[in-house]
């Protein structure tokens, strides 16, 4: 009996060891795990029931959340508020004063500047502006020589004024070995139309050794066309009814910043023949010309060049009772400057 009872004892101690043994088994296969969270910076839990008999607390593993708002300075009501715009006024840009070693400002005008001061002109009138003063200038455009005829040509323009009114002096001619030469020179009166265009009247003078020496009234307009074109109209009304209209055009083109090539064209009408001096009516003449110049500064450059003349109508008859060709092709040389 006594043994009945004891064995008795045994399995219920068997049977309760078992039972609390499967239920805490199944307590933590059920247990929820802690939800992750990045932004606290967890570190995921690590199942070690599958490798261990005995129940492991997983809590004792988990990282708490770190409250980062701890390290955090407190929001102020101003901060929750749309961002104010910068005040740029307040920011420095530079310096007040310059440094010792710095430039002279006044250096680039090589001493010159507006106004008062220690480079500025002296006088009652002192430079304010470009246009309120006269300046001069002159423009040798070509002076060449042709070696098979042994001659001499030769363009010059002088002016002198303001930006708006200018008094400008033409020349222009070709000289000989055998003394022979022909001119003609003009005196206007410049006025500006635009930035571009300037209108001009005045007188011109031709002299020549063969012919007759002739006076003329002069108006034209001279500037600067688009896409660069330079050109140069002037009418004239001679004496005797004479009536002429010249025709110059060129322009420049730069292969490099020193190296030009500037063609020319130029062509001249007549209304009436001038037989004292071989000049025909209608287009009397014109001629093509190229020429090749290097700057070796803006203001003086050499060239060589070719230029085709034709003659028309009675002109090129006129000419040859003369003994002049219709047309002809000369090769010369020559340089260009200004100051």
């Amino acid at each position: 009996m006594r043994q009945g009872l004891t064995l008795t004892a045994l399995l219920f101690l068997t049977n309760t060891a078992f039972a609390q043994d499967t239920h805490q088994h199944d307590h933590g296969a059920v247990q929820e795990e802690p939800a992750h969270d990045h932004n606290a910076m967890t570190t995921p839990t690590i199942d070690h029931s599958a490798h261990s008999a005995e129940p492991v607390d997983h809590s004792a593993h988990t990282i708490a959340p770190v409250d980062h708002s701890a390290h955090m300075p407190a929001a102020s009501a101003a901060d929750t508020e749309a961002p104010m715009a910068m005040d740029h006024s307040a920011m420095s840009m530079g310096i007040d004063t310059p440094p010792e070693n710095a430039r002279d400002p006044h250096a680039y005008s090589s001493g010159f500047t507006h106004g008062e001061g220690p480079y500025a002109f002296q006088g009652s009138n002192p430079l304010m502006l470009a246009d309120e003063h006269h300046f001069m200038s002159l423009l040798a455009d070509r002076i060449e020589y042709t070696p098979d005829t042994k001659t001499g040509n030769y363009e010059l323009q002088a002016w002198r004024g303001n930006s708006f009114n200018r008094l400008v002096l033409k020349t222009e001619g070709s000289f000989s070995e055998e003394d022979e030469y022909e001119n003609q020179t003009e005196l206007l009166w410049s006025h500006a139309l635009d930035a571009f265009w300037d209108t001009q009247v005045g007188l011109r003078v031709d002299t020549n050794k063969e012919g007759k020496s002739r006076q003329w009234l002069a108006a034209g307009i001279q500037g600067l066309a688009p896409y660069w074109f330079e050109l140069d109209t002037t009418a004239y009304v001679g004496t005797g009814g004479q009536t002429e209209l010249v025709f110059d055009s060129e322009y420049e083109l730069l292969l490099t910043q020193r190296l030009v090539l500037q063609p020319r064209f130029e062509f001249m009408l007549r209304g009436k023949d001038d037989s004292v001096n071989y000049l025909g009516s209608g287009l009397s003449e014109a001629s093509a010309s190229l020429r090749l110049r290097y700057e070796f500064s803006r203001q003086f450059a050499p060239f060589i060049g070719v230029e085709s003349e034709r003659l028309f109508g009675n002109t090129a008859k006129f000419k040859e009772l003369v003994g002049e060709q219709r047309s002809e092709t000369h090769y010369f040389a020559g340089v260009r400057f200004w100051f």
